[in-house]
């Protein structure tokens, strides 16, 4: 089996540097997919309130018949149960769905700075880390702006920050705060939905070392030293995306690759998103 790196969190935890991502997967198809990925070799699973597929994530975890301790479960909380009261009874009502006692990272989705909720929220979440129902809490699409807000008005610092991040939005002033501040990198939409996969360097690159433009990306997250948390329902894929640890990108394939940035999201502007 592949052995995965760790990343270890500004808290001491370790985190897989390559996970596994169920966004925008079917509930009644997550379970096979998940069961996949764990016989695969994945031990980190990633997934959120919104995806509606926590349950599938639960039954696979009970199903692998996995030690508890062997598994690294993050989800996040949605922007409708930012809040107080909501926070918590959100929070409660993944674990029911996931069938845990706690979860090793949680997340707040997205920051919606026009609800103006984001601080009180966190604060919800630092409880539920000194309960021990998470081992780490962090944010998911946060600005610095909203980063640095956290600073000043919250004790924790986020254990991470997960992002849209692939070749073609690199977010390096972003990824510099991280690095200054103790906050592990995440990458979301690690492969930009395939829109980087066509990019000519990237397949000339891949064709060089002889593997998928796909493998050859998820490596550049890794040699960047970003979590990724690459998502497939295709049994070989899901194996093909783990199989990424027998090449090498020279300093000439990054300096290619850090070209192709060029500020293209697939997802959401986290200002404008509320």
């Amino acid at each position: 089996m592949t052995a995965i790196p760790n990343v270890t969190l500004n808290n001491g935890l370790t985190m897989p540097q390559l996970g596994f991502g169920v966004f925008q997967v079917p509930d009644a198809e997550t379970t096979t997919a998940v069961a996949n990925a764990l016989e695969a070799g994945y031990r980190s699973i990633d997934t959120a309130a919104i995806y509606g597929n926590e349950r599938g994530v639960g039954k696979a975890l009970n199903d692998s018949g996995l030690p508890r301790d062997d598994l690294f479960i993050t989800t996040k909380l949605w922007n409708d149960d930012q809040g107080k009261a909501k926070a918590l009874a959100a929070f409660d009502a993944s674990l029911d769905k996931l069938g845990l006692d706690y979860v090793d990272l949680y997340l707040i989705h997205w920051p919606t700075p026009a609800r103006d909720l984001y601080v009180e929220t966190y604060k919800v979440l630092e409880e539920l880390l000194e309960s021990g129902r998470t081992r780490a809490i962090g944010v998911s699409n946060f600005r610095i702006c909203d980063l640095q807000r956290l600073q000043e008005n919250t004790g924790v610092t986020p254990a991470v920050n997960q992002i849209e991040l692939h070749p073609a939005l690199q977010q390096n002033e972003l990824r510099s705060f991280h690095a200054e501040h103790g906050i592990a990198t995440e990458a979301w939409s690690p492969l930009a939905q395939g829109a980087v996969l066509k990019d000519e360097p990237i397949v000339q690159i891949a064709e060089s070392h002889s593997v998928s433009p796909a493998q050859m990306v998820v490596r550049w997250h890794l040699q960047s030293g970003n979590i990724v948390i690459p998502k497939s329902v295709t049994p070989e894929r899901i194996r093909q995306n783990l199989d990424v640890f027998g090449f090498e990108l020279s300093d000439a394939d990054m300096s290619a690759i850090a070209g192709l940035d060029r500020a293209l999201r697939t997802g959401p502007n986290p200002g404008t998103l509320n």
